[in-house]
C-alpha cells in the first residue's frame, strides 16, 4: 500500500516533534519536510531524524501550500500547533481543501465544528487522541445517559496536570465535565484545579521526573454530602506514545474515509475511529487497550 502523505505542523513544539519521529520511523506514512509553525518561532527550520523540515510561518503558507502540493501531491495534515491558532488553521485546511487531524485543544470548539461540518473536507477532531482515554470518556456517557443524576448531592473534585508549556485547561477535562453534570453534579469547567508547576507535580504528585516535560494526569474525586462515601476516578499518562497511536490511527481512518465515495460526512470524532470496522483497537491484538 502507497504511504499516507502526511504534514505535521506545530514543530518545533514537543508533541508535533514526537508525531514527526514517529511518523519518519513508520511505513505507513510518508513525512512532508515542512510544518506550519507560529509567528513568534525564530527557527526556519527543524531536524527530526536526518530530515531538515522546514517552518512556514502565517504570512508565507499561502504561498507555501502550493508548492509543496506541486512537489509531493496531497498530504493530510496533523494539526499540533498552539490553542490560539486551531480555528485560524481550520480555516485554512478547509480553504485549501486539506484533510485534517486535530489533536490541538482549546479555540472555539463550536466554531470549529460548525466550520468543518459546512466544509469541503473530512476531519478528525477530538480533546483527546488517546484511544484508551477515549474509551473511558464512552463509558462515562454510557453512565450519564442510564442513570442520570446517579451522583446528584455529591461534589466533584478535579484536577488536572500537564507539563508547564500546555497553555490551556484539558479540553478532556472540560469534556467530563458534562457527564458529571448529566450524573448529577453541579461542577463548572472554571472549577477545574490546573496543574503546571513541575515543583508541585514532583513533590506533591509524584510525577516521575522525566515525565514533567510530557504528560496528562486526572483525577476526578467525588465525595457524599456527609462525607460516607467517595468515588475517585483517574488516568495518568507518562510520555506522548498514547496520543502518537491514537492520531496514526485518525489519520488512516481519514484516509478510508477520503477513499470511499459513498462518504460525505465531514465532522469525525476519535469515537468514529474506535467505531470503525479496521480499528487497530479490534482487529490487531498487538494494540490492546490497557484495562
Amino acid at each position: 500500500m502507497k504511504p499516507v502523505l502526511v504534514m505535521i505542523n506545530g514543530l518545533p513544539g514537543n508533541v508535533a516533534a514526537t508525531m514527526a519521529r514517529a511518523a519518519v520511523s513508520d511505513p505507513r506514512f510518508q513525512l512532508i519536510p515542512a510544518s506550519l509553525t507560529g509567528p513568534d518561532i525564530p527557527d526556519t527550520f527543524v531536524r527530526i531524524d536526518n530530515i531538515d523540515i522546514t517552518l512556514i510561518k502565517p504570512d508565507a503558507r499561502e504561498t507555501a501550500v502550493s508548492d509543496i502540493r506541486q512537489q509531493y501531491g496531497n498530504p493530510i495534515a496533523i494539526d499540533y500547533t498552539h490553542p490560539s491558532a486551531v480555528n485560524a488553521n481550520a480555516r485554512f485546511y478547509i480553504h485549501h481543501r486539506i484533510p485534517f487531524v486535530m489533536g490541538t485543544t482549546g479555540g472555539d470548539r463550536q466554531a470549529l465544528e460548525k466550520e468543518v461540518s459546512q466544509g469541503d473536507v473530512p476531519a478528525v477532531i477530538a480533546p483527546n487522541m488517546a484511544k484508551q482515554i477515549v474509551g473511558f470518556q464512552a463509558m462515562m456517557a454510557f453512565a450519564a445517559d442510564q442513570f442520570p443524576g446517579l451522583f446528584k448531592g455529591y461534589t466533584l473534585e478535579i484536577k488536572e496536570s500537564h507539563q508547564q508549556t500546555k497553555a490551556d485547561t484539558s479540553g478532556t477535562a472540560k469534556a467530563m465535565v458534562g457527564y458529571f453534570n448529566r450524573l448529577g453534579v453541579d461542577f463548572k469547567p472554571e472549577q477545574i484545579q490546573q496543574i503546571r508547576d513541575p515543583e508541585i507535580q514532583k513533590t506533591q504528585w509524584q510525577v516521575p521526573e522525566p515525565y514533567l516535560s510530557g504528560h496528562g494526569w486526572h483525577t476526578y474525586t467525588l465525595t457524599a454530602s456527609d462525607g460516607s462515601a467517595l468515588f475517585e476516578f483517574k488516568h495518568n499518562v507518562n510520555g506522548r506514545q498514547i496520543y502518537v497511536e491514537g492520531t496514526f490511527d485518525a489519520v488512516v481512518f481519514l484516509k478510508k474515509q477520503l477513499a470511499d465515495p459513498r462518504v460525505t460526512r465531514r465532522l469525525f470524532t476519535m469515537m468514529d475511529v474506535l467505531n470503525s470496522p479496521a480499528s487497530n483497537t479490534k482487529n490487531d491484538p498487538s494494540h490492546e487497550t490497557i484495562p
